[in-house]
């Protein structure tokens, strides 16, 4: 995880996604009419303040994220911020044609994508994407494992081309990579993985150029395909923003603002959830907005209300103990869920956590 670097505290929609998350919290209380709020409210009452983005603590944070930027920028590894640099140094122009691919890994998912340009008259004329969800044992798995599955994928993507996509005689397709993990990057095309992030803790990478494993899982693949360029999802966002808007300009140094921590108001459930995480201590701030953790606080918010009431009616939903199994996309369709019965609250939690509302 990565930001501009004038840009220390932004309204991003993680962020804007974790109040939402609470507020699906607070949705599913009011799912179960039956359920008493007088041992739940407390826990609300507790937890409101410690989510509160009051004024002074987002000076306070906002101060220390200063001072770990320029930390990180003076001396190499002196602080949480890595501050490392993009090697991104021309940006698109609109005058691009041709087919292009891209991959994206940066959580659970990975997504690979193609387009096809057609310059300043015609910008994008054609995409499709494809977005393949990463088993667990693969994200804990070796790196031939995680690079070979990722090929596979893309194997598989690249034959169903059709004839709305065009690749000019003699050239070979490309792709760019966009690589949401800390890497020291050593030019526009390699980088050298820091270490894993996201839940990630596959053996044998870190210390190894990301975009050769990349080239060597295709190659066994037999995919003929080359990497023409490795960024992080900040700077190929806006890299991509600019293609329609001069005025966007992308950051030079990848801040690595997950990693942060200095200051950060944290729950309970936060310091739970890092403990029991596979990388304790680390990754404090993607852990507090990411859409990989939200889900699983929101979890354990109500794994206590459920431990102190019948907010469930009388029985403990079995489900509601698994890790994980509550995620982001279904805190956002909680929230969102304004009718007077949300039914759409009812339906995930019946779906994804299995509670009845027969009896």
């Amino acid at each position: 995880m990565s930001a501009a670097v004038a840009s220390p505290i932004p309204a991003t929609p993680a962020a804007q996604q974790r109040q939402g998350s609470r507020g699906g919290g607070a949705a599913a209380v009011r799912c179960s009419a039956v359920a008493p709020t007088s041992a739940v409210a407390p826990i609300l009452t507790d937890l409101s303040p410690q989510c509160a983005g009051t004024l002074p603590v987002l000076r306070r944070v906002a101060d220390a994220m200063a001072a770990g930027m320029r930390a990180g920028l003076i001396t190499d590894g002196a602080g949480e911020l890595k501050m490392i640099p993009s090697h991104v140094y021309s940006l698109p122009t609109g005058n691009e044609t041709g087919l292009f691919y891209a991959l994206d890994l940066g959580g659970t998912n990975f997504r690979v994508l193609r387009v096809q340009l057609g310059g300043k008259d015609k910008r994008i004329i054609d995409t499709e994407f494809e977005q393949v969800s990463i088993p667990n044992e693969i994200m804990h798995g070796t790196t031939e494992d995680l690079f070979d599955f990722i090929a596979s994928g893309l194997l598989r993507f690249v034959a169903t081309e059709s004839d709305k996509f065009h690749l000019p005689q003699g050239r070979k397709r490309e792709i760019g990579f966009t690589f949401s993990f800390p890497v020291n990057q050593t030019s526009i095309d390699s980088g050298i993985l820091i270490k894993w992030t996201k839940g990630f803790a596959v053996s044998g990478t870190a210390g190894k150029d990301v975009v050769a494993c990349l080239n060597a899982a295709m190659e066994r693949q037999g995919l003929d395909m080359r990497v023409s360029a490795l960024v992080n999802d900040t700077v190929g966002a806006l890299a991509g923003a600019h293609y329609w808007d001069d005025d966007i300009m992308v950051a030079i140094i990848n801040t690595e603002w997950g990693a942060f921590s200095d200051g950060l108001p944290l729950t309970e459930f936060d310091g739970e959830m890092d403990d029991e995480s596979i990388n304790p201590g680390e990754q404090i701030f993607e852990k507090t907005i990411s859409g990989m953790y939200l889900g699983e606080i929101v979890r354990r918010v109500l794994v206590k209300m459920a431990e102190v009431s019948d907010l469930f009616r009388h029985s403990f939903p079995k489900k509601l103990a698994e890790p994980f199994v509550l995620r982001t996309p279904h805190l956002c369709a909680m929230q969102q869920d304004n009718s007077d019965n949300l039914g759409e609250v009812e339906s995930i939690l019946s779906d994804i956590i299995r509670i009845s509302y027969s009896s």
